[in-house]
């Protein structure tokens, strides 16, 4: 059985390295799979290395639970959110997952639209002009209100909380505040109806758009990489419904656990059950 499993990987490995070699366009959608495989985990023991002391505390068990938990002062939550996003957002990525990714469509006519917030296309070399960030990104704060549709860069800030924090606190001062109307800042993430989408984020959107039209009738792959089953609607059912639609096109799944295509596209589809890192080595 496990041989015949490994047979059909690698015949699937094999068709879509055809797929690769012959599109005339490559759509990109990636999701948390992709980072976690190029080593982001947000549980487990990555999690205890970085958060153990606020574990001990507050009692949730992984950095995503974090972000949602509901501390009582914004010198705690903004403790957390700092080492969060330096950890996150600014520290290097522990595999080479997205460097290979773009070594492979490299030369090729791409874009990429993704749910990740942690700036890892950017970071590996890719084409900012051929990214669409749909869910916002932790390099950026926004005004929480939000009394205007600007965001800024917190970088420099990050780290000077993470130094300063204390007894899971930063020091008052450091509490970032809206330069206009003085309230808190908050995240600049897709979680609720305050997400700021500044000018550059609809300028992202038209880019992909247009992408997508100029393609619609040329030999196209989506390659769909770790997107799970919590925000379908943006990467997977799109790229289902564009593979049914378009005459001349390819659908590739590689997920670790959720590789799969519905029966209508069943034909023209590849999916791989496996780590993404591995396959883009094999690639």
């Amino acid at each position: 059985m496990q041989e015949k499993q490994d047979k059909s990987q690698e015949m699937a490995i094999a068709a879509l390295r055809k797929a690769l070699k012959e599109a005339q366009a490559i759509v990109i959608g990636a999701g948390a799979g992709l980072s976690i495989s190029a080593g982001f985990s947000m549980s487990g023991p990555r999690f205890y290395e970085h958060f153990q002391d606020f574990a001990d505390v507050y009692g949730f068990q992984d950095m995503y639970s974090g972000g949602f938990y509901p501390f009582e002062t914004l010198e705690e939550y903004w403790a957390y959110w700092s080492r969060y996003i330096e950890l996150n957002r600014y520290s290097p990525a522990r595999c080479p997952v997205y460097e290979r990714l773009l070594e492979l469509v490299q030369g090729k006519d791409y874009f990429v639209i993704t749910t990740n917030v942690d700036h890892q296309f950017q970071k590996a070399g890719f084409n900012h002009n051929r990214l669409f960030y749909m869910q916002g990104d932790y390099g950026l704060w926004q005004c929480s209100v939000p009394c205007h549709q600007k965001t800024y860069d917190n970088e420099a800030i990050v780290h000077e909380m993470v130094r300063s924090q204390t007894n899971l606190r930063i020091p008052s001062r450091l509490i970032p505040r809206c330069p206009r109307c003085g309230k808190p800042m908050s995240m600049n993430l897709r979680i609720d109806a305050t997400f700021v989408e500044e000018p550059g984020w609809h300028a992202a959107a038209r880019r992909y758009g247009e992408f997508l039209r100029q393609h619609a009738h040329k030999k196209t792959l989506f390659l769909e990489l770790g997107v799970g089953l919590n925000t379908p609607g943006i990467i997977k059912y799109p790229f289902w419904r564009m593979a049914y639609q378009w005459p001349d096109t390819t659908y590739a799944c590689i997920n670790l656990y959720e590789a799969c295509a519905p029966k209508e596209i069943e034909a023209k589809s590849i999916c791989i059950h496996e780590d993404i890192g591995r396959v883009l080595k094999e690639l």
